[in-house]
């Protein structure tokens, strides 16, 4: 159940070396392939990072946040075309928060790594970065990365007691 797996989410950044299996690969991109996009138009990509070298490039694409991305067997990295599609963030946000539950689901800890909007510690863009070290196409964009791996430690989920409920609202906005 979605709730369940939402209750046990944790964002890991330390994993095994354990390799992820060829099955939960294909299944976490299948997940991803399911995802709603507006009108059908599924502007996505999805590069699968499973070379130590390149996972190593990208750990340093940004200057915070994404260090972690070298020390996981696996690192799935959602790209689109824009041209294909106005709200290509919002699907591949979608398709990126899709693959991170579906991690959990697998037994597998993730974390998402923003990559749109990010510099590296010179200050060059990290879509730039990312491009370089994927070799992607004129015109395509890097929305994040979402780094896969057997953790290395357990996490417990938040407790229900931490959510904040004065952010919801019934009927009409209420400050």
């Amino acid at each position: 159940m979605l709730l369940d797996t939402l209750r046990k989410r944790r964002s890991i950044r330390s994993f095994t070396d354990q390799i992820v299996e060829q099955e939960k690969i294909d299944q976490l991109l299948e997940m991803a392939l399911r995802s709603p996009s507006s009108r059908g138009l599924k502007p996505w990509q999805f590069i699968v990072v499973q070379d130590t070298e390149k996972l190593k490039a990208l750990a340093v694409i940004k200057e915070h946040g994404g260090t972690f991305i070298d020390k996981a067997p696996l690192a799935i990295v959602i790209v689109a075309n824009p041209e294909k599609c106005d709200v290509w963030i919002e699907d591949c946000s979608i398709a990126s928060a899709i693959i991170h539950l579906g991690a959990e689901e697998l037994g597998l800890g993730s974390c998402w790594v923003q990559v749109r909007k990010r510099a590296d510690k010179e200050g060059v863009d990290a879509e730039i970065n990312a491009a370089h070290v994927l070799g992607l196409s004129a015109g395509m964009r890097v929305l994040s990365i979402v780094s896969i791996g057997y953790r290395a430690a357990s996490k417990e989920g938040h407790p229900r007691e931490s959510l904040d409920y004065s952010v919801i609202h019934n009927d009409s906005f209420s400050a």
